[in-house]
């Protein structure tokens, strides 16, 4: 039984603060295994998925790639002039490697917090441990992608992350499905240690499917002078979608900012938001959302700003975009003061598509669906995710490809 069990065990059927319950039955835990192979193998059906959440599986302009399909690692690989720079496994690899990994397993996010986490404690299966050694500058992102292979499947993985002290990095992670699935669930544990001095900018790319549920739980530790970006994209279809990641700004200037960038279709409910607790002097946070509801969706958008010291600040935003007249969006701000001299503000705005922006672009030439797709692609804006010019062009294909058919 794991660390805790018995807690964790009651905790199986306890529901989520936030988003729709689920019933864990409803999902199967009997995934085919597969055995490790090369990248260049892998059916064109999986390659062309991969490419739609960011992954090259030519391994072009990426440092190093792990892929997991289903319960089964398949792939794991570092470009050799960065080994003894980085290091990239599965968590149940470096476990095995590092008995003081288990100093960093499960200590911010409690296992007990609802019955994903303890799903995801009891029934674990692999996800990736990348970890930056001190003073490493690595210019080209690290990619990870989980992917399933097997309809209904239930997939949970425990992923972390160590950025040591002065080192930078970005990494993408791609999750998606086959062509062939339908329904599952998703469970991603992810935990994040940022150490004195470091940068990581972290890109998620969700693409699943009209009947699956997907539920992320991510917590980050900011140490003196580090900075996370975390920025997420998910465009497509996905029967619910809960996710609340927090951050703590624990050291002195230390920095983050969520970006996102949501399609609610059909009929998704999308539950999704961030939490920054300030703790640290000088601590900056910043919380960018943008939501595009169509067809039947509702999207819950919330931001909560908790301000623990007197020298810190942090701004909350969201953006809704309503496209059609059975849509809905709730933005659901919270600003917590603690002491005095923290500065918190938020700001929302939610509406629909102006007619005098339609109109101005059809007087330019352009139909009117051609007037309403721009102005959707314009509200998809990636530059607000701070990237480098060639990552930052790569999102922007793949948002042009995957927002077809949104109006």
């Amino acid at each position: 039984m794991p660390e805790n069990g018995e807690k964790t065990l009651k905790a199986i059927n306890k529901p989520a603060s936030f988003g729709p319950d689920l019933e864990i039955k409803d999902y199967i835990r009997n995934a085919k295994a597969l055995y490790p192979c090369p990248i260049s193998s892998f059916p064109e059906e999986i390659v062309n998925q991969s490419l739609k959440v960011g992954i090259k599986t030519n391994g072009k302009d990426r440092v190093g790639t792990y892929f997991q399909i289903d319960h089964s690692v398949v792939f794991q690989d570092i470009q050799k002039v960065f080994e003894g720079k980085i290091e990239l496994m599965s968590t149940t690899d470096a476990l095995k490697k590092y008995d003081w990994l288990k100093d960093y397993w499960w200590k911010l996010i409690p296992a007990d917090m609802d019955k994903y986490t303890a799903l995801a404690e009891l029934n674990w299966d692999h996800g990736y441990f990348i970890r930056v050694l001190e003073g490493q500058k690595i210019s080209f992102p690290l990619q990870a992608c989980l992917f399933i292979s097997t309809d209904r499947l239930n997939q949970n993985v425990h992923n972390l992350v160590i950025i040591e002290p002065n080192s930078e990095v970005q990494i993408i992670t791609g999750c998606t499905v086959h062509p062939n699935v339908q329904k599952g669930l998703h469970v991603g544990i992810t935990e994040f240690f940022l150490k004195k001095g470091s940068k990581l900018t972290f890109t998620m790319i969700h693409n699943w499917a009209q009947n699956f549920d997907v539920r992320p739980r991510t917590a980050v530790l900011i140490e003196d002078d580090a900075t996370f970006v975390n920025n997420y994209i998910c465009l497509k279809p996905v029967k619910s979608l809960q996710t609340y990641p927090v951050a703590y700004c624990k050291g002195s200037n230390s920095k983050v900012r969520f970006n996102s960038i949501v399609v609610g279709k059909g009929n998704s409910h999308i539950d999704l938001g961030a939490k920054i607790v300030l703790q640290g002097s000088g601590s900056k946070g910043e919380i960018i959302t943008n939501a595009i509801a169509s067809d039947n969706a509702k999207i819950y958008s919330r931001g909560s700003l908790v301000g623990e010291n007197s020298n810190s600040k942090a701004h909350l935003e969201c953006k809704g975009l309503l496209v059609s007249d059975k849509a809905f969006i709730h933005a659901i701000p919270e600003l917590i003061g603690k002491i005095s001299g923290t500065e918190l503000s938020h700001e929302a705005a939610i509406g629909k598509i102006a007619e005098e922006q339609i109109r101005y672009l059809m007087a330019r030439g352009f139909s009117e669906t051609e007037a309403r797709s721009l102005i959707v692609r314009g509200f998809m804006d990636v530059t607000i995710f701070g990237l480098p010019d060639a990552l930052r062009d790569e999102l922007k294909r793949i948002i042009d490809e995957v927002s077809k058919g949104i109006l």
